[in-house]
């Protein structure tokens, strides 16, 4: 109900074979560049605030531009760029753009090696100069660099001290910055080392260019920067020479796939993505593995490398299962229909096992599937009743026919009832100055469906992917569900409660956005229990100058001694809207739940304060500190 911004999205191309192939094969040299519109629209999902791509042209002849970028801000940023790119191209005539040989020396986009990036921003850094790739430029085109990521760097601070006490000056402290500083600091040495070794077998001038950019490693390059990271990302990376680069973090904590071909070397933060662009199975789908990099060579030949070691127990994110990623590919379609399979029990009681008097529902549209899978298990639930109730019918039964008519058809006839409750109205837009009226308009985004239920008879359940912040729930839905007069409201959420904020992509990091947790703080309030809250602030700044690798989550322990249901009961009393006397309940997915049906994605951290990486340990405290402090000066 609460759309999070969340993690990047990355698509990279890289032709194997000359344009004049694919003109031939596919009737256009823009092949590349249309599968890159298609990866990149394809995952329109993980972006909504900006977009960019880039080119590299390995046979731009000298004194012609072989280093292409546009970017552009907006939910619109990947027509726009596409736009941009395609402006460049129509520059030229018909007749020129036909001619494969001009075309790759002389026109832009015209190229072999392809990058896009989606974005959607957790910093809360705004504009265009934020928006990836972000490119460094050189006379030697082994030394150009472009760099986009799906990532948060958890230790930013530290990176910047370390490639500033090598002697660079870093022109903010932001993460895609640092990183583009120092991988270029470290292209520049990878390219001196080979410079030495062309000096040493005699070579001059163009020989020694030539000598660089055949025998360039980008594998030294990550293994000497790499290291120093903390926290989940996937680094894409192509240089002036055509190189091309695509890491993942050693937890595995963000996606990556990619697909191979005799034509093309792909790369995508989603699998379905990789299938549908491709027209290929799931099992032609790799997945790149945590600590690995995947490099194509400028003679199209590809390796995969580990540049890290795994750190212990993969941690991939669950959130990208439970609502980020697209619900088509194959395994997260089931692994969401088994979270809400997982919730009959729980939600059997919120009804008191009333179904017949009970409408099924969902909203928003990412937890269809989890609905489907909540009404399953609920069809699998009459089933075994009837299953009962018939044997007994059939050991013994009513002597009068009408009676045993009317009793059996009360069993078969039995179901789930669902209905479409809540409809994505017109999306709202922000003329309205005064944010008195604005939370009046925001309180309309959803419709109902009237007269779907039998008022004061009828149970409603609505299922949702997650419930974090709370602020739609307050603000829009609860106030017109209880316009169908329900006996009762039941909001499941298919995630556990969200306790702890993210620093690996979503955006999600302040301690008192999060419901649950100041429903935890106002539990402890109401019962004297505040010397807690002290005792967490006290500990979190003993370790606050402590290296991260030291560094203690302290605030798990603000959960100690709280039910999820104690938590849940008073969400229900923060969050009910003023006039609403429906009675209200939450039902969420337990931690044993999630991981029964996501086995294979174990970071929890939003959920359990596990986290993956000792930077997170450290920033969770951090964000305590700030709460307290802001609310000890209020």
């Amino acid at each position: 109900m609460e759309p999070l911004k969340h993690e990047c999205g990355v698509a990279m191309v890289r032709l194997r074979k000359p344009l004049a192939y694919y003109a031939e094969k596919y009737g256009t040299w823009r092949y590349g560049l249309n599968k890159l519109a298609l990866l990149m629209e394809k995952q329109h999902n993980r972006g909504q605030e900006g977009a960019g791509i880039a080119c590299v042209k390995t046979r731009a002849a000298q004194g012609e531009e072989f280093l292409y970028r546009e970017r552009a801000e907006g939910s619109g940023g990947i027509e726009l760029c596409l736009q941009m790119a395609g402006n460049q191209i129509a520059a030229f005539s018909a007749e020129e753009q036909a001619e494969v040989s001009f075309a790759e020396q002389h026109i832009p986009y015209a190229g072999e090696l392809y990058m896009g990036h989606l974005r959607y921003s957790t910093t809360g850094k705004r504009g265009l100069s934020f928006v990836h790739p972000f490119m460094r430029r050189s006379n030697w085109r082994a030394k150009n660099m472009a760099l986009c990521a799906n990532f948060n760097l958890t230790n930013v601070d530290e990176v910047f001290e370390e490639i500033a006490a090598k002697g660079q000056h870093p022109r903010m402290v932001a993460d895609t910055f640092i990183l583009l500083e120092q991988l270029g600091h470290r292209l520049d040495r990878e390219s001196e080392r080979l410079f030495q070794q062309a000096l040493a077998q005699g070579l001059k001038d163009r020989e020694i260019t030539a000598f660089i950019e055949a025998n360039i490693n980008l594998a030294n390059v990550l293994k000497s920067a790499a290291p120093s990271w903390d926290g989940g990302y996937v680094v894409c990376g192509v240089t002036g020479s055509g190189e091309m680069m695509a890491m993942r973090d050693p937890w595995g904590i963000r996606p990556a796939f990619w697909y191979a071909n005799e034509e093309v070397v792909a790369l995508a933060s989603e699998r379905p993505v990789l299938q549908t662009s491709f027209d290929v199975s799931t099992q032609d789908i790799n997945e790149l593995l945590p600590g690995q990099a995947l490099f194509v060579r400028n003679d199209g030949s590809f390796r995969i490398e580990e540049i890290i070691p795994p750190k212990g127990e993969p941690k991939q994110c669950s959130f990208e299962r439970i609502y980020f990623s697209r619900g088509n590919d194959a395994d997260i379609y089931r692994e969401r229909k088994e979270l809400g399979r997982q919730l009959v029990e729980p939600v059997l009681k919120a009804i008191n096992g009333e179904i017949s008097n009970t409408v099924f529902s969902y909203i928003p549209n990412t937890a269809e599937a989890a609905f489907y899978g909540l009404e399953q298990g609920f069809n699998d639930y009459l089933g075994e009743q009837k299953r009962e109730e018939l044997a007994q019918f059939f050991a013994n039964p009513p002597s009068d026919p009408a009676v045993a008519t009317q009793l059996l058809d009360s069993i078969i006839t039995r179901r789930v009832r669902t209905e479409k409750v809540a409809w994505k109205d017109i999306k709202m837009r922000t003329f309205i100055s005064d944010s008195a009226s604005r939370s009046d308009m925001a309180a309309h985004v959803y419709d109902i469906t009237y007269d779907i239920l039998r008022p004061g008879r009828d149970n409603l359940v609505i299922i949702d992917d997650s419930i974090v912040r709370g602020t739609t729930l307050r603000e829009s839905i609860l106030r017109i569900l209880d316009r169908l007069h329900p006996r009762r409201i039941v909001i499941v959420s298919s995630a556990p409660q969200v306790r702890y904020p993210d620093y690996y992509g979503i955006d999600m990091a302040s301690m008192e956005e999060f419901i649950a947790f100041r429903a935890a703080v106002e539990l402890i309030t109401e019962r004297g229990w505040w010397q807690r809250l002290q005792d967490i602030y006290q500990r979190c700044k003993a370790q606050e100058h402590l290296p991260k690798e030291q560094v203690e989550n302290c605030v798990r322990c603000l959960y100690d001694s709280l039910t999820i249901d104690e938590i849940s009961e008073k969400m229900v009393q923060m969050l009910r809207p003023p006039g609403v006397d429906t009675e209200i309940h939450f039902v969420y997915q337990s931690l044993e739940g999630l991981h029964r049906a996501i086995p294979n994605h174990k970071g929890d951290w939003f959920f359990s304060g596990h986290y993956p990486t000792p930077g997170g340990n450290k920033r969770v405290n951090q964000a305590f500190i700030r709460y307290f402090e802001n609310k000890q000066n209020a």
